[in-house]
């Protein structure tokens, strides 16, 4: 039995001489005994069987009882004793109880009276059973206070050593309730809990955005990817179970947060009931963190005497400290750029008359080559694909690029490819993108030379970056005359992409070669429906790939296996590479330049928790001229770059590239 039955016990006791009396002899309510006795009284110590206290009767107006010593819920005043209107100055008359605090308010709100009332109906009647229940809900409200305080932020951190600590923020916490009175107490309890509750939301969305993203959940930059992860879901498993996920995660996180504040009232309520016996407990479970902690004692690696808590609030509040202070540094590194004044005259000379391709492959990381999954059919795709081309007189290089993200955000790995810039963050993309830095895209038509065009079959609203890209034209997914079915989240399959780029734009007669900036999206997760090539003279509108993407696997048989999605993952992949490849052989020119590359390693369900960011990366051509200008990079021969080829970061490239081809910087602090 709790704190709050004993006290429900009592009260029933107090309310028999009023009935006793009767309506005529009923006199007005007294004063609140706690106004008379300012200390607060001693706590109740539970009855046994014995002594089980009836249930008390619901009193009606006539029989209102007297106010109890210290009300656990005090009940509205009903017509007999409605208290005397307020004053004028909006303070309570004398004699009424206090007005309950917020926090009070809200455990009321989610301990519903009725709720109560159906409990004490069932105590009454199966006292035994009951007191079974109230034991076990006061061990759950422990568990769970101590699950919140150790959950770790990692998918990787989750073992049996990491919920066997002993949390000095427990101690902590188990201190202050301790020292205050019942009121206050619970005050804090509830506040506590809401804190807690607020904590676990947390370290579970890092837990997702570790997996998905390579990184915890930036509360300050990260809000708006929650609706782009909403979409994906909506065009992975459809419309309708992407708004139930989100009414559910919506649920989950009010559950948690009532669920806590409900778990620290009832773990304060247990220590109030005997505070001689919980201090003793806890001067002994704080000795034996103090010892642990002082002789460095480990299970399984893992410290006993924990800071969790502590350590994960002063993580969360250096990211958010971070986040200011980059804010205003990289606005001042966007700023400089030693290539945004050189005229237009001296960018790129030794590319002239050239058509400039770059192309992105989604996810394509050096996972793809190197997992032992996915390795075998995506390294035979890419040896086969070099023989091909070479064949039609194209060679490549190849080397590594370490990618500004990990996991998704492809925009971010895009932009620090063609601006030179890191931006593995929202608040830099907003920066740069309003920004002058100069793209690679935009050196080509700042020389007057080219034309520029953009091909994102991915984009699907407003796109404004396509300014600060310098492309004269973009083609987005509806652009592109295709009528055929979505792959899940890619809009339509990169072979059908590519011949709508031939037709489009890459076929036409023109006045000025052209620098293209093409996205392909096949290898966009979750890999499944997968499309498969067909001939280049039967894609049409697309339409003939209904058979095979109602034929092709549904994301959700392989989103929860790792094994799937990963052979999923290998075979989009080896898809968008032949396509790519086919369309160089089929379309290509003598002056046609590509450069390909990854836009990020794919999430840690298929490359592991402890994958790099490198993406592979390559430059072809048929004129050896164009190859011969980069000879010093020391990359690989071919699509496929070796182990131990060199490694720069994504953000290097830009500078690189435009200086082996001839470009004369003017450096610009701005």
């Amino acid at each position: 039995m709790s704190a709050e039955d004993t006290h429900d016990a009592a009260s029933a006791r107090a309310d028999e001489p009023t009935r006793a009396a009767g309506p005529a002899q009923r006199a007005e309510p007294a004063e609140p005994i706690e106004s008379a006795q300012p200390t607060e009284p001693a706590e109740p110590t539970e009855p046994t069987d014995a002594t089980e206290p009836a249930e008390p009767t619901e009193p009606t107006d006539a029989t209102e009882p007297a106010q109890p010593t210290e009300p656990p819920e005090p009940t509205e005043p009903t017509h007999a004793t409605e208290p005397a209107e307020a004053s004028a100055s909006g303070a309570p008359p004398a004699g009424a109880p206090a007005s309950p605090s917020l926090p009070l308010r809200v455990l009321r709100a989610i301990r519903p009276r009725a709720v109560r009332r159906v409990w004490r109906g069932w105590k009454g009647a199966h006292p035994v059973a009951a007191r079974r229940v109230s034991h076990g809900g006061t061990l759950l409200a422990f568990l769970l206070v101590a699950v919140a305080l150790l959950l770790p932020n990692k998918e990787a951190q989750f073992q049996v050593a990491a919920f066997t600590r002993l949390p000095v923020e427990g101690l902590l916490l188990a201190a202050v309730l301790l020292v205050l009175p019942r009121r206050p107490r619970v005050a804090v309890a509830v506040l506590g809990g809401l804190a807690l509750g607020g904590l676990t939301v947390l370290n579970l969305t890092d837990i997702e955005f570790n997996q998905y993203l390579g990184r915890s959940f930036n509360v300050v930059l990260d809000w708006e990817l929650l609706d782009d992860a909403q979409s994906y879901l909506a065009d992975t498993l459809g419309g309708t179970t992407a708004l139930l996920a989100a009414a559910g995660v919506v649920l989950l996180v009010l559950a948690v947060l009532a669920v806590m504040a409900l778990a620290l009232v009832r773990v304060g309520d247990f220590l109030g009931r005997d505070k001689a016996r919980s201090t003793r407990g806890l001067l002994l479970a704080s000795v034996v963190w103090m010892t642990c902690s002082a002789l460095g004692v480990q299970v399984s690696g893992v410290p006993v005497a924990s800071e969790h808590t502590v350590a994960m609030v002063k993580y969360h509040e250096e990211a958010l400290r971070s986040t200011i202070r980059d804010e205003r540094e990289f606005a001042r590194t966007a700023e400089a750029d030693p290539f945004r004044d050189t005229p237009g005259s001296e960018l790129v000379p030794d590319l002239r008359g050239k058509d400039m391709i770059f192309t992105f492959i989604e996810s394509y990381g050096r996972t793809a080559i190197e997992d032992p999954i996915t390795a075998p059919g995506v390294n035979k795709t890419l040896d086969a694909s070099t023989r091909a081309l070479a064949e039609a007189g194209f060679h490549a290089r190849s080397g590594w690029l370490t990618s500004a993200t990990y996991g998704g955000g492809s925009w971010l790995g895009h932009s620090t490819f063609m601006s030179g810039l890191w931006v593995d963050n929202q608040n830099r993309y907003r920066t740069v993108t309003s920004g002058d830095h100069l793209t690679l895209t935009e050196a080509f038509r700042k020389t007057g030379a080219w034309d520029t065009v953009g091909v994102m079959p991915g984009v699907q609203k407003g796109w404004p970056e396509a300014k600060w890209y310098g492309l004269d034209k973009v083609y987005n997914a509806f652009g592109m005359g295709y009528e055929g079915p979505k792959f899940s989240w890619s809009t339509m399959p990169d072979q059908y992409a590519l011949e709508a780029f031939q037709r489009l734009e890459h076929g036409r007669k023109r006045d000025k070669p052209l620098t293209s900036f093409l996205i392909l999206t096949s290898s966009h997760q979750p890999w499944a429906p997968v499309p498969e090539m067909v001939g280049w003279d039967q894609l049409g509108d697309g339409s003939v790939f209904k058979g095979i993407e109602a034929a092709g696997t549904r994301p959700a048989d392989i989103l929860t296996s790792s094994t799937r999605s990963r052979e999923g993952y290998g075979k989009s992949i080896e898809y968008s590479v032949t396509a790519l490849t086919q369309w160089l052989e089929r379309y290509g020119k003598d002056d046609t330049v590509l450069v390909v590359l990854g836009d990020h390693q794919p999430n840690a369900r298929v490359s592991g928790d402890h994958a790099s960011r490198d993406v592979p990366c390559a430059i072809l051509a048929k004129d050896p001229e164009v190859l011969d200008k980069i000879d010093d990079w020391g990359w690989t021969e071919g699509l496929r770059p070796d182990h131990d080829a060199p490694v720069w970061k994504m953000s290097a490239f830009r500078d690189r590239f435009l200086t082996a081809y001839g470009s004369t910087p003017h450096p610009s602090k701005g």
